[in-house]
């Protein structure tokens, strides 16, 4: 029993809130009816690349609506996200395949279900794709956004030199 309490308060630690990576700040919480429901809005700082803001949104369950719906400790997937260059862009040292890279994290669960953004090189087109999607480990979501940034004709450093 003692472990089973134990094991209970550290998941409630885990899920205090939405898990948001150190670079991004809520700059907006806009209610959407009378239960507590809120859409988030997140102003992301990619890690690797300065001058590029991500503008993330996604829907938070207020208390009412848990109590009346059940399902406590999840939030839905829908999300959406706008990417602009928001300063001079200085590219670190990114991931270049077609997997792309983890720009950002955030629980919608307790413990199984994750928003993530993935950053994503298009090297033909020479422009950045963000996608926003959720990640389950059962029963993916296949809600999902994307924005890009386009990196032609923009004066951009490329601290690794640019991928040829």
């Amino acid at each position: 029993m003692r472990k089973f309490f134990i094991l209970a308060l550290a998941a409630m630690a885990v899920y205090a809130g939405p898990y948001r990576a150190a670079f991004a700040e809520t700059i907006g919480e806009v209610g959407v009816d009378w239960t507590g429901n809120d859409i988030i809005i997140d102003a992301v700082q990619d890690p690797k690349i300065q001058g590029i803001t991500c503008h993330v949104t996604y829907f938070d369950r207020g208390v009412i609506d848990r109590l009346r719906k059940g399902n406590w400790f999840e939030d839905p997937s829908n999300s959406s996200i706008a990417c602009r260059q928001t300063g001079p862009v200085v590219i670190g040292d990114i991931d270049l395949g077609k997997g792309g890279e983890e720009v950002f994290r955030a629980g919608l669960s307790l413990i199984w279900k994750s928003l993530i953004v993935t950053r994503v090189y298009d090297k033909k087109n020479d422009t950045l794709v963000y996608l926003i999607h959720s990640r389950e480990v059962v029963d993916g979501s296949a809600k999902m956004a994307i924005s890009t940034v386009p990196l032609f004709g923009q004066q951009v450093t490329w601290s690794e030199g640019k991928p040829e």
